[in-house]
């Protein structure tokens, strides 16, 4: 036995021991490991990864190594190239090899062909899943701050049916105006038929960075009160890019002779946007055609040649400072009328905000309650760190008494609806008793009243007071804000409640623990 593991030894000097055997793992294999309790594993093309013992080192902090427990850490590279072309990088990743990939062994997917769904893009593995079929995904508070554009494979996903699946080279959006009933086709006229190739030759390239709002944000908060309904999202039903197209404005004048001048006279106060997933919803016509109100038909995302799938591909209606549902994806239709959309989007009970007693609509007149366009101001807690007790200070007042106090520091992001910039954002680490102020950052510098995209915003010297506190105790960050029109968050979400769950802009807030 000496002599076999002499030997060993001399050719591992000499540099000719046989290379130990390679474990094997399954994508299920890999999956299972999404914890630290489990161990946290990950892959990257062929090779498996137990990255548990690197956590507290990832120079991005541990919760954004944790969203890839368990999965492919590719997508999640996409998201910061610098990873791809770190030799850094690697060479860590290769200290934490365990094994490869048993690509032979990979689980067969079976495609349903009569699956309206099979055709639908494939979405980044970050984004919460609420459902599937129709999507309707979030990304986490994790990500949604990192990036003032939110990358598009991190925009949250509101779908209703399948995404269509569209030629742009062959598809037309057709212009009409009128009324149209049963009794009375004739009404309806065709102003124009045109497509994408028009619109990017013919219209001059605006650009603008919007934010996106679903009305249901944060509707999660409101069904701890009572069970709403609808999709109980988070608070990553939020989006900005950067969009580029022609301004709704310029092509219904050019095509359907209607400007500020003359659309009174002709009667018309809504215009309808048809997406080719059968969704419809309009806008008052005085903000498509404000100079303004930068209404796009837009072809671009974020400097890309093309809008994603999940996004409109090949065209989508941005309204700015309007609810998520205006902005009406894979547009194939316009028109100009008298009346707002037929359908549930315009008319019906699902943006239409009722009061916190009506739990039912029974016996409500509906159609009196006008549907939602421009949204309420609202902040939210993306980050905040954990509290040590060990930095903190002790001072007395000038009474003399003993004050002892630790910092902390948190960011996060606000918005209002309207174009209403944001002038004040106030934090509070004491349940709302005393506030500090934050500092404003990107998006600071919007106009007034085209404030369109979110601000962001951070403190890094909020004071808690930590006489009391001992490890293990837990402390809530709240944030609240003001917009230019001096608009304030309500405190409590009960007050706010209505059966829909819209509209959900209570104060935020975010827990952190407390550490020796």
């Amino acid at each position: 036995m000496f002599f076999k593991e002499a030997k060993a030894e001399a050719a591992s000097v000499a540099g000719t021991a046989a290379p130990k055997a390679v474990k094997m793992y399954t994508r299920l294999d890999v999956a299972e490991h999404d914890s630290i309790e489990k161990r946290v594993w990950c892959s990257y093309k062929e090779n498996v990864y137990d990255v548990t013992d690197f956590l507290d080192n990832h120079p991005g902090g541990r919760d954004l190594l944790l969203l890839a427990a368990g999965k492919d850490i590719e997508p999640f590279w996409r998201l910061y190239q610098a990873h791809v072309n770190s030799d850094v990088a690697m060479e860590m990743l290769k200290t934490l090899k365990i094994g490869e990939l048993d690509l032979e062994k990979e689980p067969k997917v079976d495609v349903d062909e009569t699956d309206p769904y099979k055709n639908d893009p494939e979405r980044h593995p970050a984004l919460k899943c609420h459902s599937a079929k129709p999507a309707n995904m979030e990304p986490p508070l994790s990500l949604l701050r990192r990036e003032y554009l939110t990358p598009s494979s991190l925009w949250f996903v509101r779908n209703h049916s399948p995404v269509p699946i569209i030629d742009a080279a062959t598809h037309e959006i057709t212009i009409v105006s009128g009324e149209q009933s049963q009794d009375n086709l004739n009404l309806l006229r065709t102003k124009a038929v045109i497509n994408l190739e028009h619109l990017k030759k013919d219209f001059e390239k605006k650009t603008v960075v919007a934010t996106v709002q679903c009305g249901g944000n944060r509707r999660g908060g409101l069904d701890l009160i009572k069970k709403s309904s609808g999709t109980g999202w988070g608070e990553g039903a939020i989006s900005t890019a950067k969009f580029a197209g022609a301004s709704l404005r310029d092509v219904l004048e050019v095509h359907a002779g209607i400007n500020l001048h003359n659309y009174e006279r002709l009667g018309i106060k809504h215009v309808i946007f048809y997406g080719a997933d059968d969704m419809r919803a309009s806008i008052p016509i005085e903000k498509a055609l404000s100079p303004f109100g930068d209404v796009l038909l837009a072809y671009e995302m974020n400097d890309c040649e093309e809008l994603p799938r999940d996004h409109g591909y090949p065209l989508r209606v941005i309204v700015p400072g309007h609810v998520g549902v205006r902005n009406v994806k894979w547009l194939s239709k316009i028109k100009l009328c008298s009346e707002e959309a037929d359908g549930p989007w315009n008319r019906g009970i699902a943006y239409k905000g009722f009061g916190p007693g009506y739990s039912s609509v029974e016996g409500l007149n509906i159609d009196s309650v006008p549907t939602m366009q421009e949204m309420p101001i609202q902040s939210v807690v993306a980050e905040a760190e954990n509290i040590s007790l060990s930095l903190a200070t002790t001072s007395k007042n000038d009474d003399g008494e003993k004050r002892t106090v630790v910092q902390t520091s948190a960011k996060g992001f606000a918005w209002s609806g309207g174009g209403r910039a944001i002038i004040r954002v106030d934090v509070s680490a004491n349940k709302g008793l005393s506030w500090q102020t934050a500092t404003l950052k990107e998006g600071a510098d919007q106009p007034l009243s085209k404030a369109w995209a979110w601000t962001f915003w951070e403190i890094d010297d909020l004071e808690i007071d930590a006489s009391k506190l001992k490890p293990g105790d837990e402390i809530k960050v709240l944030v609240k804000a003001v917009d230019a029109s001096y608009n304030a968050q309500p405190e409590g979400a009960a007050a706010i409640w209505n059966l829909r769950g819209l509209n959900n802009n209570s104060w935020h807030a975010f827990t952190v623990k407390v550490e020796e």
